[in-house]
């Protein structure tokens, strides 16, 4: 956020039924958070404008589009010179299955959470696409055994 700009009650009230149904019209939103809709709209507009709202998006159920298995992944990594990490990053990037990319402080240096359509087409992601990659040290996968609470 810039330029000193804070979050008031009625605004945090706004982003948590925004984060519920992204696709609340102006006027029902207003309604939650005891507005007219036109001072409604010129809060949204505002914490979209100071970058607090950064994007609408549609939350996808990843069994109906092949992608019902999720695996975390650290790598840790052997190589310290910046053009052979920079390679590594630009290439676990661009691929689809990769759905969340962190690099980390300490150990284990990334963090990768992929979703692919079943142990098949994760095998077939680790040994064709993971495993070999020019500065990778070590991979360890673990599998969800239940998702308790997610963001999305």
């Amino acid at each position: 956020m810039s330029n000193g700009f804070s979050l008031d009650a009625i605004d945090r009230e706004i982003l948590f039924h925004l984060r519920q149904d992204g696709r609340l019209t102006n006027a029902e939103l207003a309604k939650r958070v005891g507005l007219t809709p036109p001072p409604c709209l010129r809060r949204l507009k505002r914490l979209e404008t100071e970058g607090v709202i950064t994007g609408y998006r549609a939350v996808i159920n990843p069994d109906a589009v092949g992608r019902g298995l999720e695996v975390m992944i650290d790598v840790e990594v052997y190589a310290n010179d910046l053009k052979t990490i920079q390679a590594l990053e630009d290439t676990l990037a661009s691929y689809e299955e990769v759905v969340e990319f962190r690099r980390m402080f300490g150990r284990p240096d990334y963090f990768l959470r992929v979703a692919v359509a079943d142990h098949a087409a994760y095998e077939a992601f680790l040994t064709g696409k993971l495993t070999g990659l020019p500065g990778i040290l070590r991979v360890e996968s673990h599998l969800t055994m239940k998702k308790i609470k997610t963001d999305s």
